[in-house]
């Protein structure tokens, strides 16, 4: 039972990182610019939608948070501040070390293709992007994703700091059960009718809490009673209803998609090598999602550098390239899990395993 009920979250999760570096593929470098001249309508549609993704990494963000923090609810009075640097040391040691790899494979391939390279790294700048505040800091991003790390980080000190604040209060476990639904509704709908609405506010938590608190409560929603499951149903299917006819987002349908998913999802996970593989994708997609960058400007400028020699490199080729480029990227992740992001997970201090929706668990 427990592999049927984490195999969509496993499959939304690996669907989701394919498509941020197939995104990332259609934006970056000549590769990209050949792609749209050979296939614009497939390159333009990875280039458009592709990004979209990220809303089902932050609705599974959502769920598996209020799932890790439920859990541990009553002492959550004790405990939030390790939680949240535990929380911390989940998401910055491995994308640090990222920023590192993004920035050497900059550094090489900066005489081919000095668009894709920082003119200048400052001290300021690494600071920023160690504390996860580059995007608050108006600097600028060093590697593609940074700015969903620093929100990741955000929204779940968010949903922390409103479920400690649930439980300083002395409230009765059912009184906390109760009111903590209501709150994160409270932000979602805010977040939905107004902040996301606003494209200034997207350094900032607020602005992602529809996606992020629609997990969360859909976490929650599975453990009520059936007419009150039905009721918030309603409620919740109204507000995505009012927020697109405010202002139609295609990614809120993404959201009600992926929610969709969670919780409609009733078959079996399949054949077990079928599931083995999901997993294994979803237990490397935050490694995809950090190693996939350096990968594609090293594949960019040696299809760059083929294509300014003597004998160009054509842009029939481009397909190729991108293959090569979208396969490497989750070769990188193995190893990177393996060695880098595991390691560090080890090392970290054992309060909590926090779910987080690009990492695998």
């Amino acid at each position: 039972m427990a592999a049927t009920r984490s195999f969509p979250l496993d499959a939304l999760r690996a669907l989701a990182a394919q498509l941020i570096v197939l995104h990332h593929l259609s934006v970056y470098g000549p590769i990209a610019e050949a792609m749209h001249g050979l296939s614009p309508a497939i390159s333009g549609w990875f280039y458009d939608y592709g990004r979209m993704a990220v809303q089902i990494f932050l609705v599974l963000g959502g769920y598996l948070s209020a799932r890790a923090l439920s859990s541990h609810e009553p002492g959550l009075h004790r405990s939030a501040p390790a939680l949240l640097a535990q929380r911390y040391g989940r998401l910055a040691p491995p994308f640090l070390v990222a920023v590192g790899l993004t920035l050497a494979a900059s550094w090489l391939v900066a005489p081919l293709l000095p668009a894709l390279a920082p003119e200048q790294v400052t001290l300021t700048q690494l600071l920023a992007h160690v504390l996860l505040l580059h995007d608050v800091l108006g600097q600028e991003a060093l590697t593609v994703g940074a700015w969903y790390v620093a929100i990741d980080f955000q929204l779940f000190a968010l949903l922390l700091a409103l479920m400690w604040g649930l439980r300083r209060l002395g409230l009765s476990q059912t009184w906390r059960q109760g009111l903590a639904p209501v709150l994160v509704g409270a932000l979602v709908t805010a977040s939905l009718l107004y902040f996301n609405r606003h494209s200034a506010q997207d350094a900032y938590a607020p602005y992602f809490f529809g996606a992020y608190g629609l997990g969360a409560l859909l976490f929650w929603w599975q453990g009520w009673p059936t007419r009150l499951r039905w009721l918030s149903l309603g409620l919740l299917v109204s507000l995505l209803l009012l927020a697109l006819a405010l202002q139609f987002r295609e990614r809120l349908l993404v959201t009600a998609a992926t929610g969709a998913v969670l919780m409609l999802w009733r078959q079996g996970p399949g054949p077990a090598w079928w599931v083995d593989r999901v997993q294994g994708l979803a237990r490397h997609a935050y490694a995809l999602f950090l190693v996939h960058f350096p990968v594609i400007l090293l594949v960019n400028a040696v299809y760059a550098h083929h294509a300014e020699s003597p004998a160009p490199m054509p842009d029939a080729l481009a397909p190729a390239a991108l293959l090569l480029a979208w396969g490497l990227a989750n070769l990188a992740a193995v190893p990177f899990h393996r060695w880098v992001e595991a390691p560090l997970l080890r090392w970290r201090p054992a309060v909590i395993r926090a779910g987080t929706a690009a990492p695998g668990r």
